[in-house]
This record gives C-alpha cells, sequence and structure tokens, in this order.
C-alpha cells in the first residue's frame, strides 16, 4: 500500500471512530441542553478552533464558479444533516441511529451513477435494496424506551441525515481537487454557526443559562474531536481516495456505535434487530462485491 493511500486509510479509519462515538456524546449533550443549542455551540466551537488559520485562508484563490459548491456542500452538511441527526437521536438509540449509516456507501454509489456517470453494478443495485431493506426491519423491530422514544421516527431522519451527507461527499470530492481538507472544513463550521445561530431566536430556545459539566463536555467534544477533527480527517481521506471508496468506510461507524452504545449507554438490540444487523451488512457486502467486479 503506497505512502498517501495508507495514510488516507488510517485517516478514514479514525474518522469512522471518532463519527461513532458523536452518537454517544449527542445524546449525553441532549439530557441537558436543546439541540439547537447542542448543534451551534458545537460549531461554534469549531469556528474558534479554526481562527488561526483565518490569515492563510484569505490568500487562497477560490473560483467564482465554486462558490455555489462551497455553500451546497455546507447546506447539505452541517446545516441539514445536523437538523436531521439532531432528530433522530431525540427519538432513536444511538446504536440503531450507527447502523442507518451503514446505507452510506450505497447512497453514494447511487448518486455518484446518477450525477458522474459512474458505472454501477446489477449486484450493487441488489445489495442496496438489501440494506434498505435490513434498515427497515430494523426500525420495525425496535421498541420503544426512556431513550429511545419513537425509534421508526427517528431511524426516518437518520435517512434523511444520510441523503444529506451523500450530497456533501459529491460536492466534496469536486472541491477537494482545488482546496485543502482544512479549508473545506473551516468553510463547514463558519457556516454552519451562522445558519444554526438562527435557530437560537426563539423564546424556548436562546443561548444555555446554565452549564451542565457533562453535556457541556459533550458539546467542546463535538465542536473539537468530531466538527474539527472527524470531518478534517475525512474530508483529507476523500481528497486522496475515490469518494466511493472513502464512504466505504463509513460501514465501520455501525459496529463501532453499537459497542460504544452498549458500553457506555447500557443500550441493547433485539434478536430481530440483530437480524437487521446482519441483512444490512449482506447488503453492504454484495454491493461491495458488484464494486469489484466492476474494477476488474
Amino acid at each position: 500500500m503506497s505512502q498517501p493511500r495508507s495514510t488516507a486509510t488510517l485517516s478514514l479509519l479514525l474518522a469512522m471512530l471518532l463519527w461513532a462515538s458523536s452518537f454517544v456524546a449527542l445524546k449525553i449533550a441532549f439530557t441537558g441542553y436543546h439541540p439547537m443549542q447542542v448543534i451551534f455551540g458545537r460549531m461554534l466551537v469549531a469556528s474558534l478552533c479554526f481562527l488561526p488559520f483565518l490569515p492563510g485562508f484569505f490568500r487562497i484563490k477560490w473560483r467564482r464558479q465554486d462558490l455555489r459548491y462551497l455553500l451546497l456542500m455546507a447546506i447539505f452538511e452541517p446545516c441539514l444533516y445536523f437538523i436531521f441527526e439532531a432528530k433522530a437521536l431525540e427519538n432513536t438509540s444511538a446504536s440503531q441511529a450507527g447502523m442507518i449509516t451503514a446505507i452510506l456507501p450505497l447512497l453514494v454509489a447511487v448518486a455518484a451513477w446518477a450525477l458522474l456517470k459512474e458505472r454501477i453494478s446489477r449486484l450493487t443495485l441488489i445489495g442496496f435494496f438489501i440494506a434498505i431493506c435490513g434498515a427497515i426491519l430494523l426500525s420495525l423491530a425496535a421498541e420503544a424506551t426512556s431513550s429511545s422514544p419513537a425509534p421508526l421516527l427517528g431511524n426516518l431522519f437518520e435517512l434523511a441525515a444520510m441523503i444529506c451527507a451523500t450530497g456533501y461527499t459529491i460536492c466534496l470530492k469536486h472541491l477537494s481537487g482545488r482546496y485543502s481538507p482544512l479549508f473545506l472544513t473551516a468553510v463547514q463550521a463558519f457556516i454552519g454557526s451562522i445558519f444554526f445561530a438562527f435557530f437560537l431566536l426563539p423564546a424556548d430556545v436562546g443561548l444555555p443559562e446554565h452549564w451542565i459539566t457533562g453535556p457541556g463536555l459533550a458539546v467542546i467534544y463535538l465542536g473539537t474531536f468530531i466538527t474539527l477533527g472527524a470531518y478534517g480527517l475525512y474530508n483529507f481521506g476523500v481528497s486522496r481516495i475515490p469518494a466511493s471508496q472513502a464512504a466505504a468506510f463509513v460501514n465501520l461507524i455501525p459496529v463501532f456505535s453499537v459497542i460504544l452504545g452498549s458500553v457506555l449507554l447500557a443500550e441493547r438490540l433485539t434478536n430481530w434487530q440483530w437480524l437487521a444487523v446482519i441483512i444490512v451488512f449482506s447488503g453492504v457486502f454484495l454491493s461491495r462485491q458488484g464494486g469489484k467486479k466492476l474494477l476488474n
């Protein structure tokens, strides 16, 4: 494995582990703060981390035609993505939300076929259908709990988040050849901060009145290790290898999220949900085999 590719692989592996931990951190943060306060807080923390890099960003020679892709990238993620993910984790468990992310590589493959005219095999389409069926079973077999009051609704919101993540990945790949991962991550943070500031205007939201240690530390973790760290690592990986291959690493998030949800939040999946997990991974595996045949 070449040095650039091995570095990209390690970056993507670490990004997936951090992203899986974000489901747990969000559940913790939501116990003390309004979801919009949490999202704005994480974007603000990330933006503050980027301030030392501003002088270098102003020297970047960007193309006017790329402005719409930069805006679209940030609208997809973090703006719409975080809204859907916040609603998802209000209604479903961290483990189930993490499992839904297994569909992302398949969505990226279909989007690349439709928008970028990349070839897609029949086996990949079959795998896509099987994975979707598994995700539906995962939702229907879920049991409502105090931390997961409406799992079906929550999983649908997580699916909407994955559709946004697909649009983000396509835009990111288009831009990564001309702009550094650090700059692209900063654009997401700054636009996200401005966007989510407007959600604090309603009287029932506003800024937090008190510091709550556990949820507060979770917000700081989300802003630094996730918004800055995980997105930076993922953006770096996408800049080094094809988008569809980078998205395939998302298959690791469900594994990490189930483990972390079980260890840190004492979440458990039912027997039917474990069957759904197997179905989802079977579909993902089939789609990957289809992709390999195309490459061969």
